[in-house]
C-alpha cells in the first residue's frame, strides 16, 4: 500500500503532524486554551519581509497553526500523488528525498493560494474606536440646551469614521453662548467638557 511505503514516509510523517496538531487545538480548545493562539502570540506584530517576501505566505493575516496545516496538507498530498503517478509510470517510486523537493514547492504554493482566501474571509482585530482627544480640532451642532460658561450643553460630533459622539459643551469666554442648533468647534477638552 502506498500510504505506508518506506519512500513517502515524509508524507506520512506530515499526516501525522497534522492530526496531531488537530488533536492539540482541540484538547486545547476544551480546557479554554488555544495552542494557535499562543503560538501566534510569539511572533511579532511587524515582521521585516511580511509584506514583501514573506507575504504571498499571509504571515500575519492567517494564524499561523491554520498555515502550518495548509502547508503539510499540501505537502503530503502533493507527495502522495507524485509518488503514485511515478509508479504508475514507471513501476518505481522516487527515494523520499527526490519526491519532497516539488512536494515542499506544492505546500507553499498551497499556503499562499488557499491563506489568501483565508485571509480574506477571517475575521480581523481591528477597532475603529477613538478616544476623545481626537474629536478636538472637529466640528460639531448644539443639539440640546444653551451653552454658556460654567453650563454645558450636548453638542453632536462625527469622528473620523462619521459615526456620531454626543459630548458636552461650553464656550471658552464668559462672553459667548451658543444656542441649540449652533455650529461649534471642539479645541480643548478639561475634564468631562469641551
Amino acid at each position: 500500500m502506498i500510504l505506508t511505503m518506506p519512500e513517502t514516509w515524509p508524507f506520512a510523517s506530515a499526516l501525522a503532524v497534522m492530526v496531531g496538531l488537530a488533536v492539540i487545538e482541540g484538547l486545547g480548545l476544551m480546557l479554554a486554551h488555544s495552542p494557535s493562539s499562543a503560538i501566534d502570540g510569539l511572533i511579532p506584530d511587524s515582521i521585516d519581509g511580511v509584506d514583501g517576501v514573506l507575504g504571498w505566505l499571509h504571515l500575519g493575516k492567517v494564524p499561523t497553526l491554520v498555515l502550518l496545516i495548509l502547508f503539510l496538507a499540501g505537502f503530503a498530498i502533493s507527495g502522495y500523488v507524485i509518488q503514485g503517478f511515478t509508479l504508475k509510470l514507471t513501476g518505481a517510486m522516487w527515494p523520499a528525498w527526490i519526491a519532497s523537493i516539488p512536494a515542499v514547492f506544492a505546500g507553499l504554493s498551497t499556503v499562499s493560494g488557499l491563506g489568501a482566501v483565508l485571509a480574506r474571509i477571517m475575521p480581523k482585530d481591528e477597532t475603529s474606536a477613538v478616544s476623545e482627544q481626537s474629536l478636538i480640532g472637529r466640528a460639531g451642532m448644539i443639539v440640546r440646551g444653551n451653552a454658556t460658561q460654567g453650563m454645558a450643553a450636548e453638542a453632536k460630533v462625527r469622528d473620523a469614521y462619521g459615526r456620531a459622539h454626543y459630548v458636552l459643551v461650553e464656550p471658552d469666554f464668559a462672553e459667548e453662548s451658543f444656542a441649540e442648533g449652533s455650529d461649534v468647534l471642539l479645541v480643548k477638552k478639561v475634564g468631562s467638557r469641551f
